[in-house]
């Protein structure tokens, strides 16, 4: 099978952008996250109001990775492995800032003002979701860094054995 390209830049930017992007996950949804309420002396009010602020401004970061993203595997026609984990990466994305985090922020809005409300599947949902982009970005991180390894390997003929 050919490469989509003999220019290995889409690929690299694809693998570099996945892996940052995974990164980012991984620190600041699942490190700095669980470590903000494991803090004795934090209010948990505070807490949450400390995380709606970090989603508010990493789901912006992710639109600006999402779009990165998209133009590094779109544009020059990747793989159609890549392109799929790509789209539900997108996806994911659109579905946690169009809708769930609102209604985590009107969960959040309620705790500060002292009407706690009754616990929902929201934040186990965005937990899940974001399990979901950590596999889709490696699993697009890896096929663009697998394609970079084997872009420059010869092709083996039948003749050639």
């Amino acid at each position: 099978m050919k490469p989509r390209s003999t220019d290995p830049f889409p690929d690299a930017v694809a693998g570099f952008v996945a892996s940052v992007w995974l990164g980012m996950i991984v620190g600041v949804s699942f490190l700095a996250t669980l470590a903000k309420f494991q803090a004795a002396s934090l209010d948990p009010a505070v807490a949450v109001e400390v995380g709606r602020r970090t989603f508010a401004v990493f789901t912006k970061v992710e639109w600006g990775l999402a779009t990165l993203l998209g133009i590094a595997v779109f544009f020059p026609r990747a793989p159609r492995a890549e392109i799929v984990f790509t789209a539900i990466t997108v996806a994911i994305v659109a579905v946690q800032a169009l809708w769930l985090l609102p209604v985590l922020d009107l969960r959040v809005e309620a705790l500060i003002s002292g009407r706690p409300m009754p616990s929902s599947p929201h934040h186990m949902l965005y937990a899940v979701l974001e399990a979901g982009k950590v596999l889709t970005l490696a699993a697009v991180a890896l096929v663009a860094l697998f394609r970079l390894g084997w872009r420059d390997k010869p092709a083996i003929d039948g003749d050639n054995q």
